[in-house]
């Protein structure tokens, strides 16, 4: 299962992929799915400011990405890409920006994952069929909105 999720946890965007993928080729269809409605009229937004993710996601590619559309990466770079990098010297390029106070909201997402966890059918997947697991993902998405929303929380 694969989450976007804003600021304060709430999941924008809920994909369930197979099991043996990893999660970084997940994102760019994490990115393309994500569509927040405006106040009024106008378009949908499909932009992020920032991007907040681990060192599993500091792929070239992702990169290029979230640089092509001026989305600002807030993901640090591992060690092998560090040393990878440095041993290539003046064309290893410049290492990516990265801010580390802004990082520390990344554990938003691992919050939403504990509590998703909470729900046994959930954490063990018990259901064979992917969309009836999805849909169960969805309607823990559906409460956590309607908590967070409703006026009696």
């Amino acid at each position: 299962m694969h989450h976007l999720v804003d600021g304060n946890g709430r999941p924008l965007v809920v994909l369930v992929g197979p099991g043996q993928a990893g999660d970084a080729p997940m994102s760019l269809q994490l990115m393309r799915h994500l569509r927040i409605r405006r106040n009024g009229r106008g378009r949908a937004r499909t932009r992020p400011d920032r991007v907040r993710g681990d060192k599993a996601y500091s792929s070239r590619s992702i990169r290029q990405h979230l640089r092509a559309r001026g989305i600002v990466a807030v993901i640090p770079e591992p060690a092998d890409h560090r040393g990878h990098r440095k041993r290539r010297g003046s064309r290893g390029g410049r290492p990516p920006a990265f801010d580390s106070t802004d990082y520390r909201g990344r554990n938003v997402v691992e919050r939403r994952f504990s509590l998703l966890k909470q729900r046994r059918g959930l954490a063990t997947r018990y259901d064979k069929l992917s969309i009836v697991y999805r849909a169960a993902i969805v309607l823990h998405a559906v409460t956590t909105w309607t908590k967070t929303l409703s006026d009696t929380a």
